[in-house]
């Protein structure tokens, strides 16, 4: 995929509406390999939620680090990560970004500021606290994301880290993809508050706003904006991004919380479409074929070297569990 950072603002939009389409693809390849039972274990897609990735990764710069949750595949590719690395590691083989060991909940690419996805539920809110305090404190201009759903806005791990965040001051942006269920729990049902929003508001003066979270121009914006701030050395802020969720929590959800009327009405705001519709108003309607066409091509390279990459053994699992021995 280009780059977004184009003179054209059209054409880079077009090159986002690219990005959305590769995640949306990518993570129906994933749903696909694990009824074929080519993948194994669990996953968690963002089918829907691909304008808040590319909204808030794809503008980050290269040395901007983001802490993932357990919905990350959006956010590493957003970041600039490798389709076919990233499935490899789903897939448990060695040419996968942590050789297959991580998988689809802990994956990391440090190397391009992608610092971990998390299988705990707000687990990974006092990581980026950590480096954003690090960054702040080596004097490095450098703004820290961590992402997370409004579950974690209900565990001590978000309170503390936003108390603490206020208080040191550090270059970091919480960013909430609400996307209205903790897995099958509405938000009204388990955020006292109202809304996740509400309790940022609470912690010192940082500055908080709310956008639509299935536009991905409304986030960039919004997301650029704070972070203009941030680095500035105005401490932390607050996104939330309002979105949806078009696939069950996991493969095993059957979606029983949910009408099949509030979906169809999601569905209607699908930020793919909706971005696609757009552009083509503009006239990038052949852009946009090329785009989507460069995608196809990317996935099917992608499925056919991560499945031919050699899985992972016992003694690979076995490895990298202590550091190497020093020779005197």
């Amino acid at each position: 995929m280009p780059s977004e950072s184009l003179e054209n603002p059209s054409l880079a939009a077009a090159v986002r509406w690219g990005r959305m389409l590769l995640i949306r693809r990518f993570e129906e390849t994933v749903a696909r390999l694990l009824a074929e039972r080519k993948l194994g274990g669990t996953t968690h897609l963002c089918i829907g939620q691909e304008a808040v990735a590319v909204g808030v990764c794809g503008a980050m710069e290269r040395r901007d680090q983001v802490v993932s949750n357990h919905r990350g595949h959006g956010h590493l590719l957003a970041k600039g990560g490798d389709p076919a690395l990233l499935l490899a590691e789903l897939a448990g083989r060695v040419g996968g970004y942590c050789r297959g060991k991580g998988g689809s909940q802990h994956v990391a690419v440090p190397e391009i500021g992608f610092m971990g996805s998390n299988g705990i539920t707000g687990g990974g809110l006092p990581i980026a606290l950590g480096l954003a305090l690090a960054a702040k404190r080596s004097d490095e201009n450098r703004v820290v994301v961590s992402m997370f759903g409004d579950g974690a806005c209900t565990t001590g791990n978000f309170h503390e880290c936003l108390n603490l965040a206020t208080l040191w001051r550090v270059p970091l942006i919480f960013c909430c993809e609400n996307n209205l269920y903790a897995m099958s729990q509405p938000v009204k049902e388990g955020v006292s508050a109202g809304s996740p929003v509400n309790w940022a508001r609470a912690y010192g003066s940082m500055p908080v706003a709310t956008v639509d979270g299935n536009d991905v121009e409304a986030v960039r914006g919004a997301y650029l904006r704070l972070a203009d701030d941030v680095r500035r050395g105005g401490g932390p802020a607050f996104l939330e991004c309002l979105t949806y969720r078009l696939c069950g929590h996991s493969r095993s959800d059957a979606r029983l919380y949910r009408t099949r009327e509030e979906e169809d009405a999601w569905k209607e705001r699908d930020p793919i479409q909706r971005c696609g519709d757009s552009l083509r108003k503009e006239g990038l309607g052949e852009e946009l074929a090329a785009l989507q066409e460069s995608v196809e091509e990317e996935i099917t390279a992608a499925v056919n070297q991560a499945m031919s990459s050699p899985p992972g053994d016992a003694t690979l699992a076995r490895g990298g569990l202590f550091a190497p021995e020093e020779t005197p």
